[in-house]
């Protein structure tokens, strides 16, 4: 079995895979952004040691949103700014699941159910926190579309402030206790539901040979899943759990065993089966298939913040926590190079020579072919 990446196998079957099937431009697009990333085809650069002289081609990324390579960096960025913004309170971990019958009509309509997914999971936790706790709390959502097997489940990841602003106080949520998981789960479905009937009166989504009517008390008549953790304890795990959640992509490379006779093996954890770790082997075609599954609309936001965390309130709010909280003053953030970040994030220098340790200057520019 021959080791391989996302890229290898979307380089070695995407081009009969585009053959077979008609794809929409966004998909098409990160196929390509996949594939040539960190190839000659985007161009790149030279640099030369000034002792010794070794030279280091370097090529360009890709940037994709999508691609396994290009997300690390990005993603220790924002988990470090999001840091900066904790306070010593306890946070919650509460996940809206959709039910398995909507996932054809996500599909067919992923920016308008995704939209009513972000919305209807925000009020409810809106919501909530003013009926039950009188206060404004603060919360992240992250959109997550796959489950470990790569099919498609759509699921939001909440991080919750346990408490929140009220009247110029903070008062903290109970400390083992958010809100009652079947009231969330209740609240949810209904708000959920009463959005996508009114997107589908205003004939915003595709509803091709479905009874949408036979499908809403289906949805109304069945118990929505709604899970919520105990809080973490301590700020520093928030941190540690954001960095799994934020910018990660349907499958890293790392969980690909391999590729064999046009099948691809990868890792998944079974949760079904007590989280046992296994090994799933699909047909090539298959595997690209439920990869773009998670490819999503273009400009879409799949991270986003609510409350005291909203991007229009953030500092004025979170000035004002630290000081009901008795916390020092947020230190200013320093700017710095992505080759600064890389060191002190991983400890890797990419200025020094992996020969004699002498400083990489840059030689020349490689722009790809025209």
């Amino acid at each position: 079995m021959v080791s391989a990446e996302v890229a290898d196998i979307f380089r070695a079957v995407g081009p009969s895979y585009r053959n077979a099937h008609k794809l929409p431009l966004t998909h098409l697009r990160t196929m390509h952004a996949i594939e040539t990333c960190r190839t000659a085809y985007l161009g790149g650069h030279v640099d030369e040691c000034e002792e010794c002289g070794h030279l280091r081609i370097s090529y360009n990324s890709c940037r994709n949103r999508h691609c396994p390579k290009c997300q690390f960096l990005k993603k220790e960025k924002w988990v470090e700014a999001r840091g900066k913004e904790l306070l010593p309170i306890e946070y919650f971990h509460v996940v809206f699941t959709l039910p398995d019958e909507l996932n054809p009509l996500a599909l067919r309509n992923r920016k308008v159910v995704y939209n009513i997914l972000f919305k209807a999971a925000s009020e409810t936790l809106t919501d909530l926190a003013s009926k039950r706790l009188g206060v404004q709390a603060g919360f992240i959502a992250v959109l997550h579309t796959w489950g470990q097997n790569l099919m498609d489940h759509p699921h939001l990841h909440c991080i919750v402030s346990g408490g929140g602003l009220s009247q110029g106080k903070w008062i903290s949520s109970k400390r083992r206790f958010l809100f009652p998981v079947r009231v969330m789960s209740r609240l949810f479905r209904g708000k959920f539901l009463a959005f996508l009937t009114k997107a589908c009166e205003k004939k915003e989504l595709q509803c091709v040979g479905e009874d949408f009517p036979s499908l809403l008390r289906g949805l109304y008549a069945k118990e929505w899943v709604v899970y919520a953790k105990p809080p973490f304890n301590g700020p520093e795990n928030v941190l540690r759990y954001l960095g799994r959640y934020t910018h990660r992509i349907a499958i890293t490379n790392h969980r690909i065993v391999g590729m064999e006779d046009g099948n691809i093996s990868f890792r998944w954890k079974d949760y079904a089966d007590g989280n046992k770790q296994k090994v799933m082997t699909l047909d090539s075609s298959e595997f690209i298939r439920r990869f773009l599954l998670h490819v999503l609309p273009d400009g879409f936001v799949k991270i986003r913040h609510f409350g005291l965390l909203s991007n229009r309130h953030r500092k004025e709010c979170l000035e004002a926590c630290r000081m009901l909280l008795g916390m020092k003053e947020a230190a200013p953030v320093r700017s710095e190079t992505w080759q600064e970040s890389l060191l002190r994030i991983t400890g890797i220098d990419v200025t020094r020579c992996p020969v004699c340790e002498g400083r990489m200057g840059r030689k020349d520019l490689y722009r790809g072919p025209p």
